[in-house]
């Protein structure tokens, strides 16, 4: 379940190699590692399937078997430069707690642009068209607040 998640602004090539650096050190302080697509991998997945254009996917596990994922970071095609990274509860929520704050001091001094993103009684972030950036971070568009009301199940689509 997503506990909590952000938008991180990392536009260039350098800014996406120092924040997978802030995520690797700070998973590493907690016993935990990051796997990250590179550029090629993820130049290849764009040219089979354009829907998948993204600049970052990347993933943070607890265990060496990749036993639990605790936080997700990625961007996708409507909004590439704009990392989104979502944290887990997970199955030690202190270990998960621990990791994301030591991780978002770290990212929040680094690119104060960070804005936090809602989450959904379903535990999903609204999709980028339907949000609405505010000073504070993003909310939900209240003409699109609809499809994310159900409490359980999958978001409606449209």
């Amino acid at each position: 379940m997503t506990v909590a998640a952000f938008e991180v602004p990392l536009p260039t090539e350098a800014d996406r190699s120092q924040f997978l650096s802030v995520l690797s050190s700070a998973a590493a302080a907690e016993g935990m590692h990051v796997d990250a697509a590179s550029s090629q991998q993820l130049e290849s997945e764009a040219k089979v399937s354009p829907e998948f254009d993204m600049t970052m996917n990347a993933t943070v596990w607890r265990g060496s078997n990749d036993d639990e994922a605790i936080a997700s970071a990625m961007d996708h095609r409507d909004h590439l430069g704009l990392i989104w990274i979502a944290f887990f509860r997970g199955s030690d929520p202190a270990l998960a707690n621990r990791f994301r704050e030591g991780a978002m001091r770290e990212i929040m001094i680094r690119w104060p642009g960070t804005l936090s993103l809602p989450i959904m009684p379903t535990g999903a972030i609204p999709l980028h068209r339907d949000l609405v950036r505010t000073p504070d971070g993003y909310i939900v568009s209240p003409a699109e607040a609809h499809k994310y009301d159900r409490v359980s199940g999958e978001t409606q689509s449209r």
